[in-house]
């Protein structure tokens, strides 16, 4: 074997031990307890290791969360209708909000982990983009009429890890999956209204007298 090959080889084992060791860490002590150097020593790594392929604690919880999502990204890609290509948007959209609902409700743990350390940066996180990305093509194809990046970051917004424990607590993942559906649906059947607003010389509208 040659030394890039060799190389390649390690890091990939490295990267496979550390975020394995990550994820274990997590789930047995929480995120207040999942430091570089616990992880470093649990991977049988060095500290150097872990920093330098992912900078801090933000960037390790980024990638184990993409490496939970990597079957849905590939679903989307390539995999079968309704959640692959060869399919209508909306029934796209609603068959991905199912699988971001058993994907959040699997991985409660990572999912709160992840929202504790990307809260000051959410929205450049790689995964989040490409989950807003993909809902906002879909709902610009289903309804051209809306604000589809506005629209994207409220659907999206609906698997914050707290609201999803919360959700299911009391009804578990078909309440949130048939929730976010019937929410989904009705924002992609109601047809668009634009608000009403007054003009510059429009005088406003008078307080009722008490």
């Amino acid at each position: 074997m040659s030394t890039q090959r060799q190389i390649r080889v390690d890091a990939t084992r490295n990267r496979r031990a550390i975020l394995q060791a990550a994820e274990e860490l997590l789930a047995e002590h929480g995120f207040d307890h999942v430091s570089l150097d616990k992880v470093a020593a649990a991977a049988g790594v060095g500290k150097g290791t872990v920093f330098r392929r992912f900078g801090n604690r933000t960037g390790l919880m980024r990638a184990l969360l993409e490496e939970r999502a990597l079957m849905l990204s590939e679903a989307i890609a390539s995999g079968a209708p309704p959640l692959g290509p060869d399919a209508p948007p909306d029934q796209r959209l609603l068959a991905f909000l199912d699988a971001l609902a058993d994907l959040a409700t699997r991985n409660i743990v990572l999912l709160a982990a992840h929202d504790r350390a990307c809260a000051e940066d959410k929205y450049s996180d790689p995964t989040y983009l490409r989950w807003h990305r993909h809902v906002t093509a879909l709902l610009t194809q289903a309804r051209p009429d809306l604000d589809a990046e506005f629209v994207g970051h409220t659907l999206l917004a609906m698997f914050d890890a707290d609201l999803v424990r919360y959700i299911t607590s009391n009804g578990g993942t078909a309440r949130l999956t048939s929730s976010l559906r019937d929410l989904a649906s009705t924002l992609l059947g109601a047809p668009f209204q634009a608000p009403t607003v007054p003009s510059a010389n429009q005088p406003a509208p008078s307080l009722p007298d008490r």
